[in-house]
């Protein structure tokens, strides 16, 4: 099977089995966004939640936060790790977004890209979420399970899994698939535990499910 028909198969089942699916981050403005991002790092999304309550009831907008001083931003953030970097990047954040973007997210991915502790995966996150504009987020679960799946061939590196899945991914599709994928990761193909193989909606054209199968001569 070509990889373009696997994925629209993966994207098609994976739609029938998670219908409603949105970024397990909470937001409801672009910056707060970019904010738990950042935090996300090393973080659990759970965890960032629960922290950015703290942070946005002490600094409610992008002036406020841009205000702040790291230390004081560090001793909320703290407990997602990582918090000094964390802080450091926020802080610089915020201030540019003050005095470049006049408080707004940059709908570029090149403008975002530019912004302190933002990579590929956070500016893709934000310009699909945010913008709608094609992106593909090559978080954990979306690396793991393309391998696993066989979109890609034992490729780790989160940019080169992101070109190859450019290739093969509709563009309108991309966001959304990765937000399939991080839940499909999480309930199914785990990462902790032995996969869940037998309540998988994919086991039937999954590279490693086959080659499972194949070796203990059950295929």
């Amino acid at each position: 099977m070509e990889k373009q028909e696997r994925a629209a198969i993966v994207i098609e089942r994976l739609k029938k089995e998670y219908p409603d699916v949105e970024c397990t981050l909470d937001y409801n403005e672009a910056w707060k966004l970019l904010v738990s991002v950042r935090l996300a790092a090393q973080c659990t999304d759970e965890r960032v939640n629960v922290i950015v309550k703290d942070l946005y009831a002490q600094y409610p907008d992008v002036n406020a936060l841009a205000e702040a001083e790291p230390e004081d931003i560090e001793a909320i953030v703290r407990p997602c790790g990582l918090g000094r970097s964390k802080a450091r990047d926020i802080s610089k954040c915020m201030r540019i977004l003050r005095d470049e973007y006049d408080g707004k997210v940059p709908d570029s991915f090149e403008a975002l890209m530019k912004l302190p502790g933002v990579g590929r995966k956070s500016a893709n996150l934000i310009m699909g979420d945010v913008f709608g504009k094609p992106a593909i987020v090559t978080d954990t679960h979306c690396i793991r399970l393309t391998n696993r799946i066989g979109l890609v061939d034992q490729e780790k590196n989160p940019k080169k899994v992101e070109m190859a899945l450019w290739k093969i991914i509709p563009p309108e599709e991309g966001n959304d698939f990765c937000h399939h994928l991080v839940f499909h990761g999480r309930e199914v193909c785990t990462a902790r535990t032995k996969p869940h193989c037998d309540r998988c909606c994919l086991c039937d054209i999954c590279r490693e499910y086959q080659n499972e199968q194949a070796d203990s001569g059950l295929s």
